[in-house]
């Protein structure tokens, strides 16, 4: 079994999204190519609303952990789903070597989307007691909390349930302000939550996306951030630059802040992510192989 979790600190991973219904995957495997280059930990793939990408996430995580020799992340959702749809899809999962899963309530239009599950804990605990260690599961965290939780210490207690079900990592939702990220961690960390926390970034790269990011998952935007928006928000190229520099900056910090994995939301732009690897990697690096003396 691929055992992401024995390897070194702090880890590096990347998020893609593939093409929904019948649409090809071509393209979507032309990015991991570029992608696999930059020797990420691990790869995962999102699940459309609806499950609308659902086969296409199977085969692209099995893609990701069979053809590039790379460890494949798929997610996993209550959307629409039933418990035979999970356990087919965990089978499938299983039998083409796919060890990791990312189990997500998902995004709802109505409660009526909601299958045989209504929260994530349900399918964590579905999986590890149908699975046992078949399976390593990630979960999701918000260091802002969920947009739906009454506060940040009710998300905390429902993350910890989800926690002492056998999840194994955390994958934080996306942040712009690393000040936010470090008191939730620490507030994560006194409630007695242990697991590894991934800290997710999304670097921006157009003046319409600030608004998509706030709407889907109501992260605050700093200042300095809506500032250079406004301010090139009508050049696009403008816009990305500043964008790529805030990220690159963003995880350099949480490196000196000792985190304990980026998780890079690439909105399949390999060019963004190159740009933003060669800004971290000898941070990155140093990080990861600097051998500390005793005493």
């Amino acid at each position: 079994m691929d055992n992401f979790f024995s390897k070194l600190a702090p880890s590096y991973t990347f998020e893609i999204f593939p093409p929904k219904g019948n649409k090809s995957t071509e393209g979507t495997y032309g990015v991991i190519d570029s992608l696999v280059s930059f020797n990420p930990d691990l790869i995962s793939v999102t699940y459309g609303a609806g499950g609308s990408s659902r086969d296409n996430t199977v085969e692209i995580a099995s893609g990701i952990q069979n053809r590039y020799h790379t460890c494949g992340v798929a997610h996993l959702t209550c959307v629409g789903t039933t418990r035979e749809d999970i356990r087919a899809i965990l089978d499938q999962l299983k039998a083409n070597g796919v060890r990791n899963i990312l189990a997500l309530r998902g995004d709802l239009k109505d409660k009526s989307d909601l299958g045989d599950f209504h929260y994530a804990s349900e399918l964590i605990k579905f999986i590890k007691d149908n699975y046992g260690d078949d399976f390593d599961v990630f979960a999701a965290c918000y260091p802002e909390k969920h947009p739906e939780a009454p506060s940040i210490e009710e998300d905390l207690r429902h993350l910890k349930e989800k926690c002492e079900l056998g999840v194994k990592g955390l994958i934080s939702q996306l942040f712009f302000d690393n000040d936010i990220f470090s008191r939730w961690r620490d507030k994560a960390r006194a409630m007695g939550i242990t697991q590894p926390i991934i800290a997710g970034v999304m670097p921006i790269t157009s003046a319409a996306q600030i608004e998509k990011v706030v709407e889907m998952c109501g992260a605050s935007v700093p200042e300095r951030v809506r500032r250079f928006v406004n301010a090139y928000g009508h050049h696009q190229g403008a816009v990305k630059e500043a964008g790529i520099a805030y990220a690159t900056e963003q995880i350099i910090d949480l490196l000196a802040r000792d985190v304990e994995g980026i998780h890079l939301y690439t909105m399949n732009q390999a060019d963004t992510v190159r740009r933003i690897d060669s800004g971290i990697r000898s941070v990155l690096y140093t990080k990861r192989y600097a051998v500390r003396a005793d005493g």
